[in-house]
């Protein structure tokens, strides 16, 4: 294989040629480009350099990353570099590696603004982000009243297939998380409650716990994890595809077809879920409880019975509803919003579990105050 060579070519005009010959491939001797620019800029009047191919056999990038230096100098000294005469492959991938511009560093370029101007794009975003929820909801509203009325297009298929992945689909995670945190919430209690001598009093700090607030909330954030992102996803990617206004096109609505199938499947499945994640979160407990601090299940399960109202597991599944509706609407919304490239899909992806486990804790405060002003818990 022909080494690779390059000759300068400078004949007191102001232009000098560059001739580029051989294999130019990774692994080679291939000439350096500080030694070309360094026998350029010697040259004195040189304003036009031409690079031209001469038994040039093969190449990859490393023939470009040379090019691409000689074009830096160029550029930088005010000389126009030629490259009419190279090979047209090699042309191309010059002409595809300068349509895509170099990123600057976003921190530094950040560190430029001034906190007033981020504070006030921040505000934008939230005002605009504001409104495309507000919009959203009143589509969801008007989506529902159209199912109340028998006239929505929801695919009654969708909607069971959607429950299955929300519902048995999820108890695995569902069994371990909860089970972990009645674990948790019962080992960290025991700690204190045993300095008193009230061990017994773990059943009633796991129950109420995993059933008034734990239950709910963990649920909720790992159907937002594991199935608000799925849904951020798979509309992000239809919004790619053009299959939404495809969707448009053909006379569908993406609000039947598509959200209303989902927030149902997740206001059926959660509260469900939810309690399914009280008991095993209690088991967790009573592992705790039989296994370090010699409390019987009869006496954890009697002491259960007694602690626990009606009220407080009603309370949960309440909190859980309307967790599931706004899961199920964040994902729908972010994908919906997708921009139409590849790199939206994870970030609609990513917003999507934020914006739930946001709406969730602070719908959460809401309700728990909500529930304490009505002073539901009183006995």
């Amino acid at each position: 294989m022909q080494q690779p060579w390059v000759d300068i070519l400078f004949e007191q005009t102001p232009l000098a040629r560059v001739l580029i010959g051989g294999a130019w491939r990774i692994g080679q001797n291939c000439p350096r480009a500080d030694a070309t620019i360094n026998r350029l800029q010697s040259l004195q009047g040189l304003e036009i350099v031409r690079l031209e191919s001469l038994d040039l056999m093969h190449w990859d990038s490393l023939l470009l990353t040379y090019i691409r230096a000689l074009s830096q100098f160029c550029d930088a000294q005010g000389i126009t570099l030629d490259t009419r005469a190279l090979p047209e492959g090699v042309q191309g991938l010059l002409m595809l590696a300068a349509a895509v511009p170099e990123r600057q560093d976003a921190s530094r370029q950040k560190n430029l603004d001034d906190w007033l101007s981020i504070l006030g794009r921040q505000t934008l975003w939230l005002v605009k982000d504001i409104g495309l929820l507000a919009d959203f909801i009143g589509e969801a509203i008007l989506g529902f009243l159209r199912l109340l009325g028998g006239q929505s297009q929801l695919r009654w298929s969708d909607f069971w297939r959607l429950v299955e992945a929300c519902g048995p689909n999820a108890l695995p995670i569902i069994t371990l998380i909860s089970a972990l945190v009645g674990m948790i919430l019962a080992f960290v209690g025991a700690v204190q409650l045993k300095l008193f001598g009230a061990q017994i009093f773990i059943a009633d700090l796991v129950g109420l716990g995993m059933a008034r607030e734990m239950g709910a909330m963990m649920t909720a954030i790992l159907m937002a994890g594991r199935t608000g992102s799925a849904y951020a996803a798979e509309i992000g990617s239809m919004t790619v595809n053009d299959e939404i206004d495809a969707l448009k096109t053909s006379g569908f609505s993406p609000m039947d077809f598509l959200v209303m199938p989902r927030i149902l499947a997740m206001l059926v499945t959660i509260p469900l879920l939810c309690l399914y994640a009280d008991i095993w979160g209690m088991i967790g407990g009573a592992l705790v409880a039989a296994g370090l601090f010699d409390i019987s299940a009869s006496e954890y399960l009697i002491q259960i019975q007694t602690r626990l109202r009606l009220i407080d597991f009603e309370v949960g599944i309440g909190k859980s509803a309307v967790f599931g509706i706004l899961v199920a609407s964040a994902g729908c919304l972010r994908g919906l919003l997708c921009q139409r490239n590849a790199s939206s899909v994870g970030l609609a992806t990513t917003s999507a579990v934020v914006t739930a486990i946001v709406y969730i804790v602070i719908s959460d405060a809401v309700m728990t105050l909500l529930v304490t002003a009505l002073n539901l818990y009183k006995r």
